[in-house]
């Protein structure tokens, strides 16, 4: 059975309708919907029609395992999905050599636009791929999130609701490879540019462009990141939707945009115009007491003259003017506040239009393959059109929607109810004919010639005369105020009246009943723009080529259901899925398959296919086509209940189609079986072959080396020759390997291993590139930073080496550039120092000359100074000038004295000071004075200049623990802890 292999979750409730026990309730129907839908079981099938249902929240089953667990498995093998409907019309293209259609369907906010995304992506990922072929792969699916943005918009019903119809073909290349696609759209909500209703939004680019915009680009388009700055974007008082993230979109359709092949020049042109159409909405209007009107917002004229390229001055009179042809003459009328306003309304319109029309031939020309034609390649196509839309104000648009909506339904009707039917007339099959609701008669009260509604209504925008929508309206109780299908405000009973408007009229359509309000019929009709819309495409494309298109392919059918109105997870509104499984004539749908036979082919192709179930009919049928299938089916066990014989078709019920595609599929699968096994014999039996060949090969290669090499090392002491040249090269490269792997890692390795004597020049000469290599390494990765460092380092070396016993503790530490910060620096100091720059600054200790009072100090160094700062006070500057020379012990004390010229009044004499950081601050003193040579490291004392002639001594001695005191002699005593090591 169809579903043996399935799992328990997948059998509940009947993943076919034609499985139901009670097929004819619309009951056990809809009860069957709710047990699938409770558990996720989002898709169920008529035969071979696919029902699904939006279920408003993520589900884990497309992802790349569902995808190939649906890839080339008959139709009923595994649970009802849209992956199925996908695979199957693709496997029938290749297989039938016929081009196929999807046609999807359903009210707005089904998920009509999901279902023909699922599909794109399960052909852009299954099918075979080649550098184009992956290319038009990514144009194909990027062109979804291009088009959603240009053409769809949030509505009442739906967060991403298309607002246009759009018919794709897929076109695919003899090996079943997408090579191309052509899209073709139709019916652009236009109004919703400049009106929506509340609660709807605008389409989504204008968000996405304001939201996501970059700063520079939207300063370029003079416009600001605030929706509610636009007045066609505050009409319906919706500019954030939680569901929806403009911002990230914004970045999703540029990307798409540049993989499509837009260059930066067009996507430039495209901006320019949306943001146009934005400035157009905020051109404001004043009135003269003449009635003219006048432009009261000139920084929108220069906007828009700056966007669109045209000059600012006849942009203004196009804008409150129009032209009018007299006799021959050009006028141009100026226009009233009201007439002026529609004028700009329809002016982005038609803006918006035309730029979209544009935008879907640019994709195609990405999407066109040169090389493509109808002799060697196939065609699926796509549907998906605006769902049956009832709002609580029906106009023109809605009356153009439903009725596209209608002629849809007509088709369906005709390739499902009507033509099954009739089929089995032609066969002389005994039927019990199915009654189903045929829209033809709504169609014909449109549609038809002379007496239909839009023939009235282009009469009545034609004729002479003061025409107006409710002439129009009384037209129509006049001409078709007696059909059925037709109802008016004059016309209804008095319940009816009070809830239908007297400028409405109703039309009962297949899905139900819709009002329209005629008001703006006649403008909408006159309009150029829209009139050519409505009649080349609705009339003639839509309802001709469209069809044509359409009944030239082998269709597959998607019918998507909204299962509430409140786009909530989980919730089953019984009463609107009634509505939408009759309108969409399910249960009809369901009692003609019923009641028909689910499989039919013809004699020849049914033979074809399996004459190898029957001895009698194997290899071949030599007899009447008729009689070769009842022996078929005969030798089957097929009772005659089961199947019929028509004229040129046989069919067979769909209890036992199952067997037939069974026993099929056991027979072919028994002979692939024997095939492979076959070819595996064979390509084992190659396979042993070349793996012995490659042995004996290797046997000999090993044994040819070993000779060589033995006979290399009897003669490696003779000069080189045909019979060691092998094994000197051998032990060449033996030696260059061991130096490779072995290579000293810094310049103080010196290691080198022994060169054989062929190569003691070359080693020696290896040896030295490589010490130059690493030095050069070294020196290039030492940066300006650690330079500066080591130079300082240096100094101190040069200083202190040897010298001085607390130098060998300073060698790790890094010198800093300063000790302080500059919180630590009075801001009185650094005021007065101005812009002087400071090279180093350290907290000191001075020792006054003459009692040697310890006092904190801040030595600064400067460009051309040092600096003793007291707090806030400059006590002394000792320019470097006037440095004579730098005093310090040999011990580990901190103490050092600073030599300073007496002949300037200024000084008072040398400077005692003791730092902890002294090896660092002289060598600084000694880099910033350029004093390195006048450093002088004393043993045992130093003496001093106090004043005036005068001098004073400190005595070093080593001791436990820094002592500083004055001495009983009058000397300064320091005594120095002593260290392990110097």
């Amino acid at each position: 059975m169809m579903e043996s292999a399935l799992t328990a979750r997948d059998r509940v409730g009947m993943q076919d309708f034609v499985l139901l026990e009670n097929h004819t309730s619309e009951v056990a129907f809809i009860e069957n919907l709710r047990k699938r839908f409770k558990e996720n079981l989002i898709y169920t099938y008529i035969g071979s029609v696919l029902v699904s249902m939006n279920p408003y929240k993520d589900l884990e089953i497309y992802t790349k395992q569902h995808m190939d667990r649906y890839r080339g498995v008959n139709f009923y093998e595994v649970s009802p999905h849209i992956y199925a409907v996908a695979d199957n019309a693709y496997r029938s293209m290749r297989t039938e050599r016929r081009d196929q259609c999807i046609l999807i369907s359903g009210e707005s906010g089904a998920g009509k636009t999901e279902a023909s995304k699922k599909v794109l992506q399960y052909y852009a990922i299954t099918c075979p791929a080649s550098e184009h072929v992956q290319t038009v792969k990514d144009r194909l699916l990027q062109s979804n999130p291009v088009l959603e943005a240009f053409g769809n918009a949030k509505t009442l019903r739906n967060d991403n609701s298309s607002r246009f119809g759009k018919y794709m073909d897929i076109q695919f290349d003899f090996k079943g490879a997408p090579v191309g696609g052509h899209i073709i759209n139709y019916l652009l909500e236009k109004s919703r540019v400049v009106h929506q209703s509340h609660g709807e939004r605008n389409f989504h680019i204008f968000y996405q462009l304001i939201e996501g915009g970059e700063d520079d680009l939207l300063r370029r388009l003079g416009l600001e990141k605030n929706a509610q700055q636009y007045q066609y974007l505050v009409k319906g008082n919706c500019p954030k939707v939680s569901s929806i993230n403009d911002r990230n979109d914004w970045k999703i359709v540029r990307k798409a945009l540049s993989v499509i092949g837009f260059t930066d020049d067009e996507v430039e042109e495209l901006l320019n115009i949306i943001a146009s159409v934005l400035h157009l909405g905020n051109v404001q209007y004043g009135g003269e007491d003449s009635g003219s009107a006048y432009i009261t917002t000139e920084t929108q004229i220069k906007y828009l003259a700056r966007l669109l390229g045209v000059d600012g001055t006849v942009l203004k009179e196009a804008l409150t003017h129009k032209k009018i042809i007299a006799k021959g003459e050009e006028l141009m009328s100026p226009l009233n506040q009201e007439q002026a306003a529609s004028a700009r309304d329809a002016l982005s319109k038609a803006i918006y239009g035309r730029t979209f029309t544009w935008l879907v031939n640019k994709i195609n020309g990405s999407l066109a393959f040169k090389v493509w034609t109808r002799s060697n390649a196939s065609v699926i196509g796509l549907l998906d059109i605006y769902g049956f839309e009832v709002f609580q104000n029906n106009s023109f648009e809605q009356f153009c929607i439903n009725y596209c909506n209608e002629k849809l339904q007509q088709l369906f009707i005709e390739l499902t109810l009507k033509s099954e039917q009739e089929e089995y007339e032609a066969e002389g099959i005994t039927w019990e004919p199915v009654q189903y609701f045929n829209n033809k008669i709504i169609c014909d009260l449109v549609e038809e010639k002379f007496k239909g509604i839009i023939s009235i209504l282009d009469e009545e925008c034609l004729r002479p005369g003061d025409a107006s929508d409710i002439t129009f309206l009384e037209k129509l109780e006049n001409t078709v105020g007696g059909h059925a299908h037709f109802l008016t405000h004059k016309l209804a009973d008095g319940k009816t009246r009070k809830i239908m408007g007297r400028e409405e009229f109703r039309l009962i359509h297949y899905a139900g009943e819709v009002n329209y309000n005629v008001n703006g019929f006649l403008d909408k009709n006159n309009d150029l723009l829209f009139r050519n819309l409505k009649s080349i495409y609705l009339s003639i494309w839509l309802l001709a080529k469209l069809m044509e298109i359409l009944m030239s392919k082998e269709p597959s059918y998607v019918r998507c259901i909204k299962p509430n109105d409140a786009k909530q997870a989980g919730r089953f509104d019984e009463v609107l899925i009634r509505h939408q499984v009759k309108y969409l004539g399910l249960m009809e749908n369901l009692r003609v398959r019923r009641a028909g036979f689910a499989y039919r082919r013809r004699y020849e192709t049914f033979l074809q296919r399996y004459k190898s179930l029957c001895p009698d009919t194997w290899p071949n049928w030599d007899g009447r086509l008729v009689d070769g299938v009842s022996t078929l089916v005969k030798h089957l066990g097929y009772k005659p209940e089961e199947y019929k014989l028509g004229r040129l078709y046989s069919k067979i019920q769909c209890t036992r189609t199952t067997k037939l595609q069974s026993s099929w599929k056991g027979y072919s699968q028994k002979t692939k079986y024997r095939k492979m096994r076959q070819s595996a014999i064979k390509i084992q039996a190659w396979w042993r072959g070349i793996l012995a060949c490659r042995e004996a090969k290797r046997r000999r290669e090993a044994a040819n080396t070993i000779r060589r090499f033995i006979k290399g090392f009897i003669y490696r002491h003779q000069p080189r020759c045909p019979e060691n040249e092998y094994f000197l090269d051998y032990v060449r490269y033996s030696f260059l390997m061991k130096l490779h792997r072995s290579l000293p890692k810094t310049v103080l390795d010196k290691s080198w291993p022994t060169p054989p004597p062929a190569l003691v020049v070359a080693s020696e000469q290896l040896r030295k590139l490589c010490m130059q290599n690493m030095v050069w390494k070294y020196c290039k990765n030492i940066n300006l930073e650690w330079k500066h460092q080591l130079e300082q380092k240096m100094v101190a070396s040069e200083i202190f080496k040897d010298k001085k016993d607390n130098y060998p503790q300073s060698v790790p530490k890094l010198f800093v550039g300063s000790r302080l910060n500059g919180e630590d620096i009075n801001p009185k100091v650094q005021q007065t120092l101005g812009n002087e720059k400071m090279k180093y600054a350290v907290p000191v200790t001075k020792y006054d000359r003459k009692g040697y009072k310890a006092r904190n100090r801040q030595l600064l160094l400067m460009a051309n100074s040092a600096i003793i700062v007291e707090e806030a006070k400059l006590k002394q500057r000792i320019d470097y000038s006037s440095l004579k020379g730098i005093s310090v012990s040999s011990l580990s004390d901190g103490m050092f004295v600073l030599h300073v010229a007496c002949e300037d009044n200024k000084q008072k004499g040398d400077v005692v000071l003791q730092s902890e950081h002294v090896i660092e601050a002289l060598t600084k003193v000694a880099i910033c004075a350029e004093k390195m040579n006048s450093i002088n490291i004393n043993q045992g004392s130093i003496k001093f200049n106090v004043a005036q002639g005068k001098e004073g001594i400190i005595d070093f001695t080593s001791g436990s623990e820094l002592l500083i005191a004055k001495a009983k002699n009058g000397h300064l005593s320091v005594t120095a802890p002593r260290l392990n090591s110097r």
